[in-house]
């Protein structure tokens, strides 16, 4: 039991261990698929990332070069203009005093010079003159005198028309603008060659610009400086037409960080640029991050989860840089959208895998499994007429199934020689195959032929047919009972109750199996070769007797050994001293009292033992009419007998005894008793005489 018990909890630790074939598969597929989907989605998401980035790094390039290009065009219309109205004056073709032409001059080159703001000239006295945008729809000529309108600004404005300009309007402004506290012109008076210079402060107010101004000579008499100006508004609305994806931007700075050009499309001379840039800290700590670097410099910024592309880059105009911010969601989000999509495609798609596997797995592989293990389990309780070959779409369940069935079928050639009751009954308790056993309470029943062995002599193999036929009813009789056939014996059978499966009543059921096999062998009709009906003696005994595997290593037999088995051997062979069919033991008739009929028979030593003990003949089972009519007439009349026999009273013992004989003249039991008695009444037997018959033979 111990060796039962474990392996029952190692079974309860495998059972808690193990998960149904369907849900292996199903997790196996969707392993398979979460792993592929992961491995595909990361795989493209990292070639979709690195195309992402080089287009952010292309569309970089295109800004770069846009903006570059423009930068360029700038500082070289610029320096046409310059070089334009400084040879004019030169070549004495326009005199720096003569208004008419020098205002047709600086007008012409703002109407043909789109980026330019101002063309602007200062004379050393302080006089100012200067031609203006006012955006894209007007122009203005201001002039500042010492002399004329002395303090004020005059003011003549025009308006643009196609292929021409039209006065609008002149008017005077007061003014403290004075050109000769301009840094742009008190360096250029003194210098040789035109430079730039960044201005903030004009006429009008502060306007964030840079300007070339350089000295215009004539006759090598310096007559002034000449200053080609732009406004910061002209390069904030050309960024604001750069697409730099759809809200990425793209600043200007200059050498110190300070911006020069943030995207706006509004900005123009009239219109001063709108600062307040999103991403305009990004670039302000790139360029912080950047240092002195002052070649192309790229980073990955990550403000609040966003990421963002944020690169460095020299602008042909001293100490510039281009910043472009570019947010990676710009390229990545519709990725992620994608990936996003992807994945819960995957899901829905691993769901619908899982259900698919899981119902294939159970169609295919579970189902026939499941029906294979129940094959099995008949196998395991030896219920090899149960077993059936189960056909299935994959070759090794259909191969499992075919190898089962053919096992049950060649364990089945050896039912005949195994009691398959007694191997089931033996599994269900978990009775291992090993030596070993214990002492119990049963009863053990041997029944035989009587005069088998004269009638085996004389029928030869002839005798196995009827063999077979008394076997077949004998074992039908005893297996109705419950009984567990130990094994034949030539002839003889030999059966007991009470185990395997504990049996309360094993001693009642195996006096009826008795009266069920005599009345099979009558019923049978069964007889011998000389056409006499066939006999058989049966012996019964109860008591304590070891059970369990017996045997060797090589060979074990289910079986009972004890001196309760060796009586009930001897009982059988007591029925040829008594002539009776069936006699049982003492211990037999008080456990089934109450369930049979019987007649005490007699005390008996047999053989093997000194002590006696009452030995008693079974006639029926209590409730059949015709046992209850005998125990009530011959029986108890027997019984009487019997008990004056015990008591030395032999002529009123046998008088009892010729009664029974009288009523039943064949029965041997009083005929045996009869002639004892006379005996003894002959003899006149000693003091010490015991009322026990002694049995010479087994």
């Amino acid at each position: 039991m111990i060796a039962s018990s474990g392996r029952i909890a190692s079974g309860q630790a495998v059972r808690r261990l193990t998960v149904s074939i369907r849900l292996a598969v199903s997790a196996l597929v969707l392993t398979a698929i979460l792993l592929t989907a992961a491995l595909s989605s990361l795989l493209w998401w990292r070639t979709a990332e690195a195309t992402s980035r080089q287009l952010a790094a292309t569309i970089n390039e295109q800004i770069v070069a846009a903006v570059r290009k423009e930068v360029a065009a700038i500082v070289d219309e610029a320096r046409a203009a310059h070089t334009a109205i400084r040879t004019l004056f030169l070549q004495n073709v326009l005199d720096t005093r003569e208004a008419d032409k020098r205002e047709f001059v600086f007008l012409s080159q703002l109407q043909s010079q789109a980026t330019i703001s101002w063309v602007a000239f200062g004379w050393p006295d302080g006089a100012f003159f200067a031609a203006h945008k006012l955006g894209d729809g007007r122009l203005e000529m201001m002039e500042i005198s010492l002399t004329d309108h002395a303090g004020q600004r005059r003011i003549d404005e025009y308006d643009v028309v196609p292929g021409d300009i039209e006065f609008a309007n002149r008017r005077f402004e007061p003014t403290d603008f004075r050109v000769a506290d301009r840094t742009w012109f008190k360096t250029g008076i003194k210098a040789e060659d035109p430079s730039w210079f960044k201005v903030t402060d004009h006429p009008i107010g502060e306007r964030p610009s840079i300007a070339l101004a350089g000295p215009i000579d004539v006759y090598q008499e310096r007559q002034g400086v000449l200053a080609i100006i732009i406004e910061y508004t002209r390069l904030a609305r050309f960024l604001a037409q750069l697409e730099v994806g759809h809200t990425g931007t793209a600043f200007i700075f200059d050498g110190s960080g300070e911006l020069v050009a943030a995207p706006d499309k509004d900005a123009d001379e009239l219109h001063p640029a709108r600062g307040g840039q999103a991403l305009l800290p990004l670039a302000q700590k790139a360029l912080a991050n950047a240092g002195t670097d002052k070649d192309t410099w790229r980073s990955r910024l990550t403000p609040d989860g966003a990421a963002f592309e944020v690169a460095l880059t020299p602008l042909p105009f001293p100490g510039w840089r281009l910043a472009t911010v570019i947010p990676e969601a710009e390229f990545l989000g519709p990725v992620e959208t994608t990936l996003r999509r992807l994945i819960l495609g995957l899901a829905v798609g691993a769901v619908l895998a899982a259900l698919a596997s899981a119902f294939l797995a159970r169609t295919v592989i579970a189902a026939p499994l499941s029906r294979v293990v129940g094959e099995i389990r008949h196998v395991e309780t030896f219920a090899l007429e149960l077993v059936r070959r189960h056909p299935s779409r994959l070759k090794e369940i259909a191969s499992l199934s075919g190898a089962i069935a053919e096992m049950a079928a060649g364990l089945s050639a050896f039912r005949k020689f195994i009691p398959a009751d007694l191997v089931r009954a033996l599994l269900r308790q978990g009775v291992e195959a090993k030596a070993g056993g214990a002492v119990q309470e049963l009863s053990v029943m041997f029944i035989d032929i009587a005069g088998f062995t004269s009638l085996s002599e004389r029928m030869g193999d002839r005798v196995v047919p009827l063999l077979s036929r008394y076997l077949d009813l004998a074992s039908e009789a005893i297996v109705a009972q419950g009984g567990t056939i130990d094994k034949f014996i030539g002839d003889a059978v030999m059966a007991f109750w009470g185990a395997p499966q504990p049996q309360p009543d094993h001693a009642a059921r195996c006096c009826r199996a008795a009266l069920a096999c005599r009345r099979a062998i009558e019923d049978s009709r069964l007889v011998d070769d000389q056409g006499q009906p066939l006999q058989i003696r049966i012996g019964i005994n109860s008591g304590r007797m070891l059970v369990g595997n017996i045997g060797s290593e090589l060979r074990l037999n289910y079986t009972v050994i004890g001196d309760a088995v060796n009586v009930a051997s001897r009982l059988e062979s007591a029925n040829k001293t008594y002539g009776t069919r069936v006699l049982i033991g003492e211990e037999t008739e008080r456990l089934a009292r109450g369930a049979i009929v019987t007649r005490e028979v007699d005390s008996i030593a047999v053989y093997g033992r000194e002590e006696g003990i009452a030995v008693h003949e079974l006639v029926g089972l209590v409730g059949e009419a015709d046992a209850e009519r005998q125990a009530a007439s011959w029986i108890a009349c027997y019984e009487q007998g019997l008990n004056r026999y015990r008591r030395r009273d032999f002529p009123g013992a046998a008088i009892d005894f010729a009664e029974v004989r009288r009523e039943r003249p064949r029965d041997r039991p009083a005929e045996v008793m009869l002639e004892r008695c006379r005996q003894l009444q002959q003899e006149d037997p000693p003091r010490e005489w015991q009322p026990i018959a002694v049995l010479k033979s087994k």
